[in-house]
């Protein structure tokens, strides 16, 4: 049936037939895309395209004959689920893609359900359309936390509260135990991810930072690699996280894409906050319809990025091997690995994320699937209480990527990336084993390897009760939001620093990271590793924080001298980066000043403050 006979109707078929039968076409298309990996770089754009194109004629026929599909029995909740399902198909693209836009679509379509109250009517009587109701708040919970749009984060977690309590009371013979689960694990990702932590964009800003044309040229560059994809896994026990998103997965995630800059970007989003389901109204045209507003055409597309949680590690392997196929010649792979060691001792505390597993991929599903209504395809079995301790084979010197009870069968060793250095690789370890990688430097088989690499023990944050909970990992935390690290490092709050004192640092920590980048840039002795990512604007960016990171640690009076303490990078970086050197101290030292906790850092003799 042509486009044209389903507007006029001239085919003669009643409009609710037509409806239907677009219905039937839409959900057969979306079953079929709806388990699809989000890793392959082009392999279903094609499909995704004609999925795009079927649910966009649906819903502008839906809108053009709403009146008589009314007439016929069409329900609220059915356009709803609709547009749902067209959120839904944009937050995969953008999984897909990471492309800003799509994001950007989905939050539009979600805003225009919630605004709409689509599945409002019987929300009380019929426990099904609760749950639906549950499903999408839930859903657009995990879009708003990505934009950023926090104002609607705890709109929709007061709704998500409200609705369940109404529910127990009208529903008393359904259990809503997970639903309660995922209350709390929002509720606990918010308290860690403060809004402190996100005073500054987490996402590389043109507004704040250099922009890619103005980075300083690299003597020794004999080729300039691009950060084209990325792989993020992560998995410790209790950590916090909502849904399958960690904090340092998404902390990481935001770090390596662009920041929608400026004004031109603020009011964009005023505007399709104000008008946004009008915008859906006029077309929902698909993947063809790009958000030039928010879009820079100045900035090379984002890195393409899979976001693991708890993966097996068959299934870790087979990712990693395809996104390694899939590479472009011109193109690096960062891998950004945080998972507790061999030597964690977080095998006596309980594991929530045992618990919550289940529910996490029924429930929400958001980063690994595309939808939330199939049935839960866990690696592993819903259980709660304790990791076991291993007992079974050798597991020094790996990674805990599930788990512990499981042999090796969820380990990562060094030796099992060694394959994929056929091609250029990035590699963050944040763990307590991570020095164990170390020894993939020299015995890679084709490409040298850069390696970052997290103290083998972390300093407990003075401010907060552990360095992992509530906050994140200290090391992650310096890599994407290195001002707020230092400040809470030092036992402030966010409450105890004024907004023009943070400024002033931010300005300085900037300034100072920028000539420390052009030092290192003009380096004679620069590793070729090292020279070749320089070109590129988000590893460059990493690479300067773990210096100023190293740095911080080196110097810091506890644990100033304490190997176990301090990050490691292979290979190893010109002395003009070294923590003692004057140039890194100095550095410290002008923040220190700054807050006044000079007496904080052990500096050198000699390692005065420089006159403005």
């Amino acid at each position: 049936m042509s486009h044209n006979q389903l507007q006029s109707g001239s085919s003669g078929v009643p409009v609710n037939e037509v409806y239907w039968a677009l219905v039937a076409k839409a959900d057969k298309k979306f079953s079929k895309i709806r388990d699809l990996p989000y890793y392959q770089r082009t392999r279903y754009d094609t499909y995704f395209y004609k999925v795009f194109k079927v649910y966009t004629q649906l819903w502008k026929f839906q809108q053009e004959n709403r009146q008589k599909l009314v007439e016929a029995g069409l329900k609220r909740w059915e356009i709803g689920e609709i547009a749902s399902r067209i959120g839904q198909l944009y937050f995969g693209q953008y999984m897909r893609t990471s492309e800003a836009s799509y994001l950007s679509e989905s939050y539009i379509f979600y805003e225009a359900i919630l605004t709409r109250e689509y599945f409002k009517d019987g929300l009380h009587q019929d426990v099904t359309l609760a749950s639906k109701q549950l499903r999408f708040l839930a859903r657009f919970l995990t879009v708003c936390l990505l934009l950023n749009r926090r104002e609607m984060v705890y709109q929709l977690v007061n709704q998500l509260k409200m609705l369940l309590d109404e529910c127990k009371r009208t529903f008393q013979e359904t259990d809503f135990k997970e639903w309660k689960l995922v209350i709390q694990e929002i509720v606990k990702f918010l308290k860690a991810d403060t809004a402190f932590m996100n005073i500054r964009p987490l996402r590389y800003s043109v507004v704040l930072e250099l922009h890619p044309d103005c980075l300083p040229h690299v003597m020794d560059a004999k080729r300039k690699l691009r950060l084209r994809d990325a792989l993020l896994c992560s998995y410790h026990p209790n950590e916090v996280k909502f849904s399958e998103l960690s904090l340092d997965n998404f902390r990481m995630l935001q770090s390596l894409e662009w920041e929608p800059s400026g004004s031109f970007y603020q009011a964009s989003m005023a505007s399709s906050s104000g008008t946004g389901t009008g915008a859906s109204q006029n077309g929902a045209s698909g993947p063809s319809r790009v958000n030039q507003d928010i879009t820079d055409p100045t900035l090379p597309p984002n890195p393409r990025k899979a976001i693991l949680f708890r993966p097996s590690v068959t299934h870790f392997m087979a990712v990693l091997g395809t996104v390694c196929e899939e590479l472009p010649p011109d193109g690096i792979l960062l891998l950004y690995l945080s998972a507790s060691g061999n030597n964690s001792n977080s095998m006596s505390s309980p594991s929530r994320t045992g618990t919550s597993i289940g529910y996490s991929e029924n429930i929400v599903r958001g980063f690994q699937f595309p939808s939330i209504n199939s049935d839960s395809s866990s690696t592993y079995p819903i259980t709660a209480g304790y990791d076991s301790p291993d007992h079974s084979g050798c597991t020094a010197d790996c990674l805990h990527i599930g788990p512990r009870g499981h042999g090796g069968m969820n380990c990562i060793y060094p030796s099992d990336l060694l394959p994929f250095t056929r091609r250029p690789l990035f590699v963050v370890i944040d763990s307590e084993s991570s020095k164990a990688f170390k020894d993939m430097s020299g015995a890679e088989k084709g490409e040298r390897v850069a390696l970052l690499l997290s103290p083998a023990t972390s300093l407990p944050l003075p401010a907060v009760e552990s360095s992992r909970l509530p906050s994140g990992s200290l090391f992650t935390s310096f890599l994407t939001a290195p001002l707020q690290s230092f400040i809470l490092l030092l036992g402030f709050t966010g409450s105890d620093i004024e907004k023009d004192l943070y400024g002033k640092a931010e300005n300085l920590l900037q300034s100072s990271l920028n000539k420390l980048g052009s030092s290192l840039a003009a380096a004679d002795n620069l590793d070729p590793v090292w020279a070749q990512i320089l070109t590129d604007t988000f590893l460059r960016r990493l690479l300067l924080r773990f210096i100023f990171c190293r740095a911080v640690l080196s110097l810091y009076s506890p644990s100033f001298n304490k190997i176990e303490f301090q990050p490691e990078c292979m290979p190893c970086l010109p002395e003009v980066m070294s923590p003692m050197n004057s140039t890194c101290q100095t550095i410290v030292l002008q923040l220190a000043d700054l807050f006044g906790v000079t007496n904080k850092f052990l500096f050198s003799d000699g390692i005065v403050l420089l006159d403005d």
